[in-house]
């Protein structure tokens, strides 16, 4: 069940730092941050900021038990 926590607050931490990165006009460098298009809505998006900050809430959340 923390895993599927972690993938959500992965995602909205995402959706929050690659829209502010790629609000100031650049790409990230390693974050690679790219246009993702869901139902017609661009969004920025970052793969690599994905697994990492899910992988980082992951272990907050197992450390809590």
């Amino acid at each position: 069940m923390s895993l599927i926590k972690a993938l959500l607050m992965g995602g909205i931490l995402t959706f929050l730092v690659s829209g502010a990165i790629s609000g100031g006009g650049s790409k990230g460098g390693f974050l690679n941050i790219h246009e993702l298009a869901i139902a017609g809505h661009p969004l920025d998006w970052s793969w690599p900021l994905f697994i990492v900050s899910s992988a980082i809430a992951w272990g907050i959340m197992l450390m809590m038990r």
